[in-house]
């Protein structure tokens, strides 16, 4: 069976900038995969390379074995949930409903198994409660369940989910993460999950992708989360210290991906990587 996600030597541009340069890895079925690395490393290019809306400038991009088609129904994708706010009066239900044909919001009628396939999903998330809400009354973490219903909609094989704990308070991330775990275990899903912090994803991921200075290490933690690999990722002399079975990435006596997820919550959630890929 081929790779899930096979990149060879594929270098993939944004503008005139290589945000990933000649970088190689492959994702195997069933694997739990976080995504991290600094603002502007490629994490949203990465997963837009993998959705087919980005091709590469060089080498190859294949997912199921294939150059990836935009609109396959064997991926769902999560994007960053300010850049996809719907009108705030839809009700959940027709939320979810219009994405299932690539249709208007608010369908006008639902045959039975859509219908059935909609409220498996919603239960599975947690968020069976809300189809009748409209999307104005509900928080950012019901919000959030909702958008990781839409995009497990149609059973895909992949599932991408680009920074999906952003502006989550900790009870709340947790649950997204237990959720997406549960239902990949439950539906044999591959999953690429990025995230500011590997703190928030240990435990539940299998093998960590870290992304920086166009490069790409793939790997267990242990393998990857060291002062050597990150040192290289960053392009600076980093020091890993694990502590209460916690991770810290410092820099100079700092802590990086903390640091870099304060900054953003200070300036409107805003992204080296996502400002231009969008």
């Amino acid at each position: 069976m081929p790779p899930i996600v096979e990149l060879n030597h594929a270098t993939i541009t944004l503008g005139h900038r290589a945000v990933l340069r000649d970088i190689s890895f492959s994702i195997e079925a069933g694997d739990f995969v976080g995504v991290l690395g600094p603002n502007g490393a490629g994490k949203t290019t990465l997963m837009r390379s993998i959705l087919g809306l980005l091709p590469p400038t060089a080498g190859a991009v294949r997912v199921f074995g294939e150059a990836p088609k935009f609109g396959a129904s064997t991926i769902g994708y999560l994007p960053q949930l300010r850049t996809v706010l719907p009108d705030l009066r839809v009700r959940g239900l027709d939320y979810i409903a219009s994405s299932l044909h690539g249709e208007r919001w608010g369908l006008p009628s639902l045959a039975a198994a859509d219908r059935h396939s909609i409220e498996e999903t919603l239960h599975a998330v947690g968020a069976s409660d809300l189809a009748r809400r409209s999307l104005s009354d509900m928080s950012g973490g019901e919000r959030q369940r909702l958008l990781l219903a839409q995009a497990l909609i149609g059973n895909p094989k992949l599932l991408l989910l680009d920074e999906p704990l952003i502006s989550l308070d900790a009870r709340h991330q947790e649950v997204v993460i237990d959720v997406v775990r549960r239902i990949a275990r439950e539906r044999g899903i591959t999953v690429l999950f990025s995230a500011h912090e590997l703190n928030q994803l240990l435990g539940a991921i299998d093998k960590v992708l870290y992304l920086g200075n166009g490069h790409a290490a793939l790997g267990t933690v242990d393998e990857v989360v060291t002062a050597p690999v990150l040192s290289q990722l960053y392009g600076t002399e980093i020091e890993v210290l694990r502590a209460g079975g916690h991770i810290f990435v410092m820099s100079r006596g700092r802590d990086v991906e903390r640091e870099a997820h304060q900054h953003d919550h200070d300036h409107g959630h805003s992204h080296g990587d996502h400002g231009h890929a969008h």
